[in-house]
């Protein structure tokens, strides 16, 4: 079988697990400027600098997704969020940007291939496309409405490079999340649909949005519904939510997608939202029973953590959701569906 064939036929047994932030486990470790920036000799400092641990310490990121296995993870996300030309011009490391991905899959790759020898399980590996710190939809010039830092072109080739590189260093899906500009995620399809054609291959998507208000609509302004309906023609193996906020303010929106979205539904909510002091206080046990709900209500079919969240959260939401049943993919009726900010449905 097909890596997405796979992932479907697992799907219909059970609940699958997704991981958990890589971020916050990061900052846990309390990593020095020559932790990230080890002997490549970059001009700029690289503390912060999450996605060059994979060339520099891949110790952590490697003892990171092994956590993440063992609570019982089924897919596990590369640490490559930032990895690409733009987020890296910010620390003088957009020529590096091959190389990390490429280690990055690596990493996953080899310690899912582990985990699946240890009992048959099968283990999967999504490559990590952040939506880049640039909008596609938006102008950062509020006197200048029409004006934008980049073009449509230009991202494609970015989002190229870094997809080609997560596939060759063993991704099994290209993961486009935290989708905060509908026409950002376009650009990411459109390059994972070149990098098939070079290929001569599919690569599956997996789509996750991300919520900027309470009301369920993106920074581009597009309703969970309108959303779905503008990226559906990718034939996403995924779609689902992330980051934004809690599970309980997530609630109603993953209700909505899970009734509409005809492929399996991924959500991986924050730990709760952040103090004062921007820290997750949320505990797994929290976490774990209010995603419990979604699943026992139908819901959901893969199910992980965003922001503050830990092992330990992925090992409680696993346990809590051990016997539920994966939602039941739905077959829309055959009519015309059209986004705009928000869905327009016909028939």
């Amino acid at each position: 079988m097909t890596k997405r064939e796979q992932l479907l036929a697992a799907a219909r047994e059970r609940v699958l697990i997704f991981d958990g932030a890589f971020g916050t486990q990061i900052q846990l470790r309390k990593l020095t400027e020559a932790d990230y920036a080890g002997n490549l000799g970059l001009p700029a400092d690289q503390k912060g600098n999450n996605d060059i641990l994979a060339l520099t310490r891949p110790d952590v990121l490697s003892d990171i997704t092994r956590a993440y296995f063992e609570a019982g993870s089924d897919i596990v996300s590369t640490n490559t969020f930032s990895a690409n030309r733009i987020s890296q011009a910010d620390y003088g490391a957009e020529g590096l940007v091959r190389a990390m991905n490429l280690a990055s899959g690596k990493i996953a790759r080899a310690l899912a291939e582990e985990f699946e020898a240890k009992d048959g399980r099968p283990r999967f590996v999504a490559g990590a496309i952040g939506p880049t710190n640039k909008t596609l939809s938006l102008s950062p010039d509020v006197e200048d409405p029409g004006f934008r830092e980049i073009d449509f072109d230009y991202l494609v080739d970015v989002y190229l490079e870094q997809a080609r590189a997560l596939v060759e260093g063993g991704v099994d899906f290209v993961l486009i999340e935290t989708v905060f500009d509908t026409l950002n995620a376009k650009a990411g399809i459109m390059a994972v649909k070149k990098l098939e054609r070079e290929l001569d291959r599919e690569v599956p998507v997996m789509i996750s949005m991300t919520l900027t208000d309470l009301s369920g609509r993106n920074l581009s302004g597009h309703t969970v519904e309108a959303f779905w309906y503008a990226v559906r023609h990718a034939r996403p193996l995924t779609i689902g939510l992330n980051c934004s906020f809690g599970a309980e303010q997530l609630r109603p929106h993953v209700k909505v997608l899970s009734q509409i979205a005809d492929t399996l539904l991924l959500v991986y909510p924050n730990a709760g939202l952040p103090n004062e002091l921007g820290q997750y206080d949320e505990l797994p046990e929290t976490t774990a029973a209010l995603v419990k709900d979604w699943a026992d209500h139908g819901q959901v079919n893969i199910l992980g953590g965003c922001c503050g969240s830990s092992p330990a959260h992925i090992a409680a939401i696993a346990k809590a959701v051990a016997n539920s049943a994966p939602r039941v993919i739905p077959q829309p009726e055959p009519v015309m569906r059209l986004a705009g900010l928000e869905a327009l449905v016909t028939g």
